[in-house]
């Protein structure tokens, strides 16, 4: 794994340690390409994380992006009932304003 890769879910494990008292281990890397009406809305990563310790939710899904003159955000969704996946959770993120829209990280592959 590439260093950056390394640093950038280190930073995402230390959000989810922060935001929800518990341990994050990184399951997976899962790409996520968002389309409405014919328009992506949101394309990128989105990392799973297995939770250690957390009261409601085994899974959590993880990612950041620039945003627009306030440096980087991280958003982080639980894993519910209604948002299982990660193309959920972003759609999740994006409804209830976690996640600009529309939105195409820059590092993404087509």
């Amino acid at each position: 794994m590439k260093a950056d890769k390394l640093d950038y879910l280190t930073r995402l494990q230390f959000a989810i340690l922060q935001a929800h008292d518990c341990d994050a281990v990184h399951n997976q890397t899962v790409h996520v390409h968002e389309i409405f009406e014919e328009k992506t809305v949101w394309k990128g990563e989105v990392e799973v994380f297995d939770l250690e310790g957390h009261a409601e939710a085994k899974k959590c899904y993880a990612w950041a992006y620039e945003a627009k003159g306030h440096g980087e955000k991280i958003v982080i969704v639980l894993e519910k009932q209604l948002v299982n996946s990660p193309r959920l959770a972003v759609k999740a993120a994006i409804y209830f304003g976690a996640q600009q829209a529309p939105h195409t990280r820059p590092d993404s592959q087509a």
